[in-house]
């Protein structure tokens, strides 16, 4: 039996995170849970905290958030494992049948990365045009270590820049859906206004990260064409 590593990134999400890591705990096929606390200002890492006297984590908390991007990074870093599974912590109803779906093409090497797309949102997943920056994601470590620095400064940008990596090399790389998993959007989560300003950061973040990996889009298109 394969085990793989559950990065959870989290970012002021005290109503879900314990839930996600609890998920993440059950499942057989998952023996290394990280769990970064991006500078969270609620009770998020206290929830964290108070998770280790009896479930075994690697927790790492910043001072300030770092970015999406950073975190993750740093969770690769630490895993222990070969096969990697990124679980947002916002998430509700996460069950074992989506670590599943998300982990067992790449043990069965059917795929070389797999996204997976939570059905239960307000934009119909069958339409999403956001669906490949999904936060939930099964890769190899040795796959996505040579690109770990870049992902450090991408902050929001860093779905594109792994997708874009992935493509750039001519991965593959395999949609499921998750079905029952419940994912808020932001104008979920918090107020319009607030939801509105985050919406239009991380929009500059995906494009400025776009725009400094124009190679790798190169790449992308010219394994496009010869297919």
């Amino acid at each position: 039996m394969k085990n793989a590593s559950a990065i959870i990134c989290a970012y002021n999400e005290e109503k879900t995170v314990e839930s996600v890591i609890r998920s993440a705990f059950a499942n057989y096929l998952v023996n290394d849970i990280i769990v970064i606390n991006d500078g969270s200002t609620d009770n998020t890492g206290k929830i964290i905290e108070s998770l280790k006297d009896e479930i075994n984590i690697t927790d790492i908390h910043f001072t300030e958030n770092r970015g999406k991007g950073y975190a993750m990074a740093i969770g690769i870093e630490k895993a222990l494992n070969d096969i990697i599974v990124f679980i947002d912590a916002d998430l509700s109803n996460l069950n074992q049948d989506h670590f599943y779906q998300l982990i067992d093409p790449i043990i069965d090497e059917k795929a070389d990365m797999v996204l997976g797309q939570a059905t239960e949102t307000i934009i119909n997943y069958k339409m999403n045009p956001f669906k490949s920056i999904t936060g939930e994601r099964a890769m190899k470590k040795v796959d996505i270590l040579p690109v770990i620095d870049k992902m450090k400064y991408s902050r929001f940008g860093v779905e594109t820049l792994i997708n874009l990596y992935y493509q750039s090399l001519g991965k593959t790389v395999e949609y499921v859906m998750l079905r029952g998993l419940v994912h808020p959007t932001k104008f979920q989560k918090t107020s319009l206004i607030k939801a509105s300003k985050q919406f239009v950061s991380e929009g500059h973040e995906i494009a400025i990260t776009a725009f400094n990996n124009y190679d790798l889009i190169i790449k992308s298109l010219r394994n496009t064409i010869i297919r």
